[in-house]
């Protein structure tokens, strides 16, 4: 099976964010920048947020193009809601340069993989268009 431009994307997006929450559970960073998180439940079980999301984005890689909007939709979601908690980090007083960390998963994040899901399959650039002889 070969992958296109958008099944690539995905398969790389989707390992990473599966090694991203396998991280959560293995060796989970302090956490006092996601307390908003990490009071509803412990940061291992957020971790599954990711792996899921992470699988199911990986996965969608091996569908075609029109199917695949599942592994972006589920790319999404951790990396938003990541974005969310650093705001309100940031709001709270509880981490001051969570501002940024939060412009960088909607930047380097969710903006990149809405842009992604637009990106069609193949695309070539039009010819360039000749002049007729004895046409300006």
């Amino acid at each position: 099976m070969r992958l296109g431009r958008r099944g690539t994307f995905l398969l790389i997006l989707g390992v990473g964010k599966t090694c991203w929450g396998l991280s959560f559970l293995f060796d989970p960073p302090p956490t006092q920048s996601l307390r908003l998180l990490t009071s509803m439940c412990d940061i291992r079980h957020w971790a599954w947020l990711w792996i899921i999301a992470g699988l199911i984005t990986l996965s969608s890689a091996f569908l075609r193009v029109g199917r695949d909007w599942a592994g972006y939709v589920a790319a999404l979601i951790p990396p938003t809601v990541w974005a969310i908690a650093y705001t309100v980090a940031v709001i709270s007083g509880d981490y001051s340069r969570g501002a940024w960390v939060a412009v960088w998963y909607l930047t380097s994040h969710v903006g990149v993989i809405m842009w992604a899901a637009t990106v069609p399959e193949h695309s070539v650039p039009h010819a360039p268009r000749r002049l007729r002889k004895g046409v300006e």
